[in-house]
């Protein structure tokens, strides 16, 4: 027998596939970060333009109802649930069959979509009295963020299809367009700010209106691509269909269970309402900060595994389902970690630099970087719960992670009013903090007891060689980091230049000494 006829062993397949994933990741990563740093220039442009005040405020919750159930409903449990059975119809089934299942779930899901987006529009004084009450100590406040709220209900419809759109081209390993897609919200938004505002007697009713059109862009631009590859859907609405039932089955629980981050940030929200004008924009501007880690690794991880986990378990391939989860951990903790630290030490020189000019005061800088201390220490967790979770929905297990999500809500709350009364907005974020980490480790401990995935020996070694080069990355950062008189005082070019540095030295450190103490690169591709 040839050696090309010899089938690939268990360990060269797992080699193979997690080099595919590797590529895949670096592709999420890229343009994740490409939509980070154009997200990071909106943030700036829009706090420059309108500043920290009670206008900005009412314009971000009304922003974040729909921003938040569109990383609930669509990314989170839609696509929790969608991509499992997608991926198991594309291994067993034919072409014909997942075409037919894309269209009824498609014309299923926009029924409900718009249903919701009715009832919001006309209810948006109602929705924002619930997710804002504190507003209504101030009229106008309260009145603008409702009026705005109306505008940008519907972007929830059209980013749900945008990203269904997306769930559909990563299990077909088209990775790059879904990922990069969230570019145009951004791009939309800066133009909006810019040459939009001036045009309306209120200023900030140009974002609400910037953000439909940025739903309207997003899903054009996925249409082509689903066109190519024979999945463009034809819109049936077939609830009785079983692959239709089977995704809502799992997605209304999961809904609790992969998104609870965002339910405990939402609910930050609501609480930070009743505290002083700008409470709210100094949390958006440090959550805004932590999403750069995130998005970086933990997202395109996330979106990369899913798939593939799914795949795995369909296949009955165990081996190969660890070994994934392994390389996943490997590289979250890589990041991770490093991530987490660099944000608790240049919270201040990074917000500074960042937001420090315009309407942006020397107040809001200490104010949000005080947030995003409180909020570092969360970037690990967060970005665990990113790996932990799929685990459980590519085994079509929703009741764990469900479980685990209300704990962990519940816990936040219990967090959120235990801390809100003494350091107030810095409060909420610390609670965040807190219940993420006990949302990841609930969910190991899952795995952990199910023999789905357990840390290995060599997890010692490993993590004693992170914990040096991250303690020699922590003593730079600490030496060569002004003290917070420096970055109020200096001019943007000259904050940009030394963060830079500073950034620099930080990455060079950490990589220098994790190479010199024995950290194998080549097991990241193999």
């Amino acid at each position: 027998m040839s050696s090309s006829s010899i089938p690939p062993s268990p360990a060269e397949k797992t080699t193979t596939a997690k080099s595919g994933l590797w590529r895949s990741t670096l592709i999420v990563s890229a343009m994740t970060m490409l939509s980070r740093i154009a997200g990071l220039v909106r943030d700036m442009v829009l706090m420059n333009t309108f500043g920290a005040d009670k206008m900005m405020d009412a314009f971000l919750v009304a922003f974040k109802i729909p921003n938040f159930l569109r990383r609930l409903f669509a990314e989170g449990a839609f696509a929790q649930a969608f991509v499992p059975v997608l991926s198991e119809y594309k291994s067993q089934r034919g072409d014909a069959e997942v075409r037919d299942l894309v269209s009824k779930v498609a014309g299923s899901l926009s029924l409900i979509l718009m249903a919701i987006t009715i009832v919001a529009v006309l209810a948006a004084p109602l929705i924002m009295w619930v997710f804002a009450p504190g507003f209504k100590n101030d009229p106008e406040k309260f009145h603008l963020a409702a009026d705005m709220l109306q505008i940008t209900f519907p972007y929830l419809l059209l980013i749900s299809l945008t990203a269904f759109a997306g769930g559909i081209l990563n299990s077909y390993g088209a990775f790059a367009l879904s990922s990069v897609t969230p570019v145009l919200l951004n791009l939309v938004m800066i133009a909006s700010a810019l040459f939009l505002s001036p045009h309306f007697d209120i200023p900030i009713m140009a974002m609400a209106w910037g953000v439909l059109i940025a739903g309207l862009a997003q899903l054009a631009v996925q249409v082509p691509a689903l066109y190519n590859i024979g999945m463009l859907p034809r819109f049936k609405v077939d609830f009785a269909d079983e692959g239709v039932k089977r995704i809502f089955t799992l997605m209304l629980p999961a809904m609790f269970g992969v998104s609870v981050s965002q339910i405990n940030l939402l609910l930050d929200t609501i609480l930070a309402s009743f505290l002083i004008a700008g409470s709210v924009s100094w949390l958006y501007t440090a959550e805004r900060l932590t999403e750069l880690p995130l998005g970086l690794i933990g997202i395109a991880v996330a979106t990369v595994i899913l798939p593939s986990l799914s795949t795995k378990y369909a296949e009955k391939s165990d081996v190969e389902f660890r070994a994934m989860i392994d390389w996943a951990l490997r590289i979250i903790v890589l990041v991770g970690v490093p991530a987490s630290l660099a944000m608790l030490i240049l919270a201040e020189p990074m917000i500074a630099t960042l937001f420090h000019h315009g309407k942006f005061s020397d107040n809001d800088v200490i104010k949000s970087a005080a947030a995003l201390q409180a909020l570092s220490g969360g970037i690990l967790a967060f970005m665990l719960i990113k790996v932990f979770a799929p685990c459980y929905y590519a085994r079509q297990d929703v009741k764990t992670p469900v479980k685990i999500g209300i704990i962990a809500m519940i816990s936040n709350m219990a967090f959120n009013l235990m801390l809100v009364w003494h350091w107030h907005h810095v409060g909420l974020a610390f609670a965040s903090t807190l219940s993420a980490f006990l949302n990841a480790g609930l969910l190991y401990r899952g795995l952990h007891k199910k023999d789905v995935y357990r840390l290995d020996k060599h997890w010692l070694a490993l993590g004693a060689r992170y914990f040096v080069a991250n303690a020699a990355m922590t003593a730079v950062l600490l030496a060569i980091t002004p003290n917070l008189t420096y970055w109020l005082g200096n001019g943007w070019h000259f904050k940009v230049a030394y963060l830079l540095g500073i950034c620099v030295a930080g990455v060079a450190t950490y990589l220098v000494v994790l190479t010199i103490v024995g950290f194998k690169w080549r097991d990241l591709k193999h």
